[in-house]
């Protein structure tokens, strides 16, 4: 295995309110207790261009990624090229799932900070509108890198693969940290995103729930998560 000082916590993680539960009742409480920006949808469809076809990053069950850009100070639409580089996340609008999953994300990301945690900047939620707007990783998803899905995307030398798997251990070292105990429950290559030099970030935390508390040893949860990824013990129970 990992030896352990591989996969401690980074010392710059932190929890932006120890003091606030992370899952809180309402939906209210959730947007409130975060430090997340708000955007409106106007916004978002401005730094994005219309949401052009030309202009997605990645496409799955949730819906589309759009790149964007946005000014790096009052976080407005910004010209192309200019500003900082986001992921927008639109969720398809089928129902209260995708919701649910999309106030996980806002409740998770909106609280925890680590390196090897993909940055949630901010959210839309504007009538029918769900969104989530990310920090860009230029690398993409550790899947492409290792299937190859594009002329973009090169083998990954060993020193390369050693690296982002133990950045990936710290994330989840840090999820499964006595201080913040979080299921992760969606770990797999398409969520191990990678910056611009090999840094790997867990995104995706739809799934994600909070772990045991108390005197308690383990939760109940219904099976989640992708076939050929999740533990095969987990799976059978």
């Amino acid at each position: 295995g990992l030896s352990s000082n591989y996969v401690s916590g980074d010392t710059s993680s932190r929890v932006s309110s120890v003091s606030v539960s992370l899952t809180p009742r309402s939906e209210g409480e959730i947007l409130q207790c975060t430090n997340l920006k708000s955007f409106s949808f106007a916004n978002l469809k401005t730094a994005t261009r219309n949401f052009r076809p030309d202009s997605v990053l990645g496409e799955g069950g949730f819906g589309s990624v759009f790149k964007g850009w946005i000014d790096e100070n009052s976080f407005n639409a910004s010209k192309p090229g200019t500003g900082i580089v986001i992921a927008v996340k639109r969720l398809n609008q089928e129902g209260f799932q995708g919701h649910k999953e999309w106030l996980a994300e806002v409740n998770y990301l909106g609280q925890l900070y680590h390196p090897n945690l993909v940055k949630l900047i901010g959210y839309c939620l504007e009538d029918e509108h769900r969104m989530l707007v990310y920090e860009f990783m230029p690398r993409g998803s550790l899947e492409n890198h290792l299937f190859r899905r594009g002329s973009y995307f090169q083998p990954l030398s060993w020193d390369l693969r050693m690296k982002v798997a133990l950045g990936a251990a710290k994330g989840l070292a840090f999820l499964h940290s006595a201080e913040i105990k979080v299921i992760y429950r969606d770990f797999k290559t398409s969520n191990v995103l990678l910056d611009s030099n090999y840094n790997a970030k867990l995104s995706d935390f739809g799934l994600a729930k909070d772990g045991p508390t108390g005197d308690k040893s383990h939760v109940s949860t219904r099976v989640m998560g992708t076939y050929g990824y999740a533990a095969p013990e987990y799976l059978a129970t």
